[in-house]
């Protein structure tokens, strides 16, 4: 059976791109798309920022056609802020609206934002309820398994927030505390698959890294997809080799030199047209080395791609990669 959203059809098993600051852009999105990524979201976007028109907010707004199906992420601390920035993004005609009750990060979390709604269900409840009646959209939500070990609340925050009407609920295995650290818990995601109350898709998130792991826990847990971050950044290929896995019980060869440099290349032409050629060059220098990830003797060539400063330079240098013949045929096992 396909997993819907709203009357957004995901098929069978959806991948999802997490939605990740500094990372999620459109660039980067186009590059997942390409490799299999069933669904992806915006970076996630301060209320206040939206509600106060600034640029960077209103920046992430943008959406493109090939993108679709595409959530906008917002996160907030007042309700009655939610409730008005969901308006704004909703005018930026997405396919749906989430809300981010997983973030971590001490500056969203400490003020009151992200998991930190997690130490206050009512809120939370009430927060969300305000989300869903300000959009005619499919409101989804990611949060975490709660704010430490010792309130791991998401059993009934699923419970309640379904009811409230969320139409998809995104749990990464961790709790607010552990922040990235450990390994990622998906037993209490299963058991929230089980609770014969739920009705709408569970996906799971955390530490999905192969494809073996993908089709390993998609038996164990029972989700109805999965939702996919760091795995992905500078490794786009992750999507398409788990449905792959997934079709055939096979791994496919990783990708060559020609795959990375194009992919590479597919990145930064997005990242120029986006942003302009100064900041689209210099915000692709941070993912250079995650393309190249594993690549013996690459220093040299990452370093002159970080400090080139025009796109044909940068051009030039993947040219030089992609015809290097000692890259040639190369076994790559690099990526996860």
């Amino acid at each position: 059976m396909p997993v819907q959203i709203g009357n957004i059809d995901l098929g069978e098993f959806p991948l999802l791109l997490a939605p990740m600051e500094d990372v999620s852009d459109p660039p980067f999105r186009f590059v997942c798309k390409q490799n299999g990524a069933d669904m992806m979201y915006t970076e996630f976007i301060s209320s206040e920022g939206l509600i106060r028109d600034a640029a960077k907010s209103r920046q992430k707004l943008d959406i493109f056609e090939y993108e679709r199906p595409i959530g906008i992420q917002i996160f907030g601390s007042d309700i009655d802020h939610m409730r008005e920035a969901t308006e704004i993004a909703s005018l930026a005609k997405p396919d749906l609206i989430d809300i981010n009750y997983g973030c971590p990060v001490k500056n969203v979390a400490c003020r009151g934002a992200g998991a930190s709604l997690l130490q206050d269900i009512v809120k939370m409840t009430a927060m969300t309820k305000a989300v869903v009646e300000a959009t005619h959209l499919p409101v989804t939500v990611k949060t975490r398994l709660g704010w430490d070990d010792n309130t791991k609340n998401v059993y009934e925050v699923a419970e309640r927030l379904q009811d409230v009407g969320i139409k998809a609920l995104t749990v990464h295995g961790r709790t607010r505390s552990q922040m990235y650290k450990g390994v990622a818990d998906w037993a209490l995601i299963r058991d929230i698959k089980k609770n014969p109350r739920i009705k709408i898709p569970i996906f799971g998130n955390g530490d999905i890294d192969s494809p073996q792991k993908a089709a390993n826990w998609r038996m164990e847990y029972g989700v109805d997809g999965m939702m996919i971050g760091r795995a992905a950044i500078g490794y786009p290929w992750i999507f398409r080799e788990i449905k792959h896995f997934f079709a055939t019980g096979q791994e496919m060869d990783k990708p060559t030199i020609e795959e990375r440099v194009d992919a590479c290349k597919s990145h930064l032409q997005k990242s120029i047209e986006w942003k302009g050629p100064k900041t689209g060059i210099f915000e692709m220098r941070r993912h250079y080395a995650n393309y190249f990830k594993g690549i013996e003797n690459f220093k040299e060539y990452r370093m002159r791609m970080v400090t080139a400063s025009t796109f044909a330079e940068v051009m030039e240098i993947l040219e030089e990669i992609s015809n290097n013949p000692r890259y040639a045929n190369l076994a790559i096992e690099a990526g996860y």
